[in-house]
């Protein structure tokens, strides 16, 4: 199968490396195939989801990456280096590992235990206390509270947190996270994922994430492998390709009937989406606004201030008297910036049980969103969707 991904990435000026499989397989003693003929590429700064029920190969594939498992046929290359020819010691510290139960040593303080990789690449003990204490920072743990705790002593969220922070401390190329929130409650996975992606605009390793489970999948990643047992892969796109144009049968039941709502998600809101409607500011008189209005044939306005921000709506049935849009103007509470996403914009409507929600630069007014606009976009989203599959390439 062939199934690559873009060679290039912005992020790649980072540091990060790309990581190459080609025919890659892993056959085991009995002959049972645990991965078969991987031909991926996982793009330089770019988080990449290895996806699919269990048994289907991709913790394989990522330890493969790593050399914890070895690869029965094919090359996986970590920049120009072909792994399999690596020290497997020092391929290691140069690749972080974070794992579901986090893996921290419990009789080494947090501190102590970021700091184990420097230590084992001899960094000299300030520039090793330097590095913890910028990463324990960095992760959202507060060094002088939690540096000197043991793991016993911090909650599952902020074990994951210190997983995390060490596996960066010797500021990889690579980053390998197998699963590593699935063992918390779902608040603070959510809260840990959110984290997890500001992070990753910072730091912009490269990253394979282990994953059984589909919304983790496409809210994290920048693209999606979805697996099938015997360690196919059946499809690899982006969140938004996969979402909207699953190739068979098995990546459509896998990635659910409601993908749709789910595309909302990955779905960004596009200028040429918005509607505009009548335009009214705060100084105008009503019956000017009023006139405007049943000239253009609309129901309400969106009301300016001087500057040109957002200040509220006017209904045509408020347009009355003699006063200004301003006495009469309602505040608009149902917006959204413009970085949204759909889904975004869709709670707010909901939120507020509004028939449109405003999109703003910062606090310049752009256009609205309607249900007929939302629905429109996502469709257009869908129809420009091309996927990826075996013997494909992705402009």
């Amino acid at each position: 199968m062939d199934a690559t991904a873009p060679t290039t990435s912005p992020a790649a000026a980072g540091g990060a490396e790309e990581i190459r499989l080609e025919g890659v397989s892993k056959v085991y003693g009995d002959g049972t195939v645990g991965v078969q003929e991987l031909d991926l590429v996982f793009a330089a700064g770019e988080l990449t989801v290895l996806v699919g029920p269990s048994g289907c190969g991709k913790t394989t594939t990522m330890k493969m990456i790593n050399r914890i498992i070895e690869p029965t046929t094919g090359r996986i290359l970590l920049g120009a280096d072909d792994v399999t020819r690596v020290d497997p010691v020092k391929l290691r510290r140069r690749i972080g590992y974070v794992i579901q139960n986090v893996g921290l040593f419990p009789h080494q303080t947090i501190r102590t235990n970021v700091g184990t990789v420097p230590r084992l690449l001899d960094w000299d003990k300030r520039r090793t206390r330097d590095r913890v204490e910028e990463l324990l920072s960095l992760v959202g743990l507060d060094p002088a509270l939690h540096g000197d705790r043991y793991p016993h002593q911090l909650s599952g969220g902020q074990r994951q947190r210190a997983g995390v922070a060490r596996a960066l401390a010797a500021d990889p190329s690579v980053l390998l996270m197998d699963e590593p929130f699935s063992a918390v409650d779902p608040i603070v996975r959510e809260r840990l994922q959110s984290e997890f992606l500001r992070l990753q605009e910072q730091v912009r390793k490269t990253i394979v994430f282990v994953t059984h489970d589909i919304e983790e999948a496409v809210r994290l990643g920048d693209r999606i492998a979805v697996m099938s047992e015997g360690g196919r892969v059946e499809q690899f796109a982006t969140p938004a390709e996969l979402l909207g144009r699953p190739v068979n049968a098995f990546v459509a039941d896998f990635v659910g009937a409601d993908r749709g709502l789910k595309r909302l998600a990955v779905t960004g809101i596009d200028p040429d989406d918005l509607e505009q409607p009548p335009v009214v500011h705060v100084a105008d008189g009503l019956a000017d606004a009023r006139a405007a209005l049943e000239g253009a044939g609309a129901r309400w306005a969106v009301v300016l201030d001087d500057d040109g921000q957002l200040h509220g709506w006017l209904s045509v049935e408020r347009a009355v008297g003699a006063g200004t849009v301003g006495s009469a103007a309602r505040r608009m509470e149902a917006w959204i910036p413009t970085g949204a996403s759909l889904k975004a914009a869709f709670a707010t409507m909901l939120q507020h049980e509004a028939g449109w929600v405003a999109v703003l630069d910062g606090d310049r007014f752009l256009g609205v969103l309607t249900p007929e606009s939302l629905h429109a976009a996502l469709r257009r989203s869908v129809e420009g969707a091309v996927p990826e599959t075996a013997g494909s390439t992705l402009a």
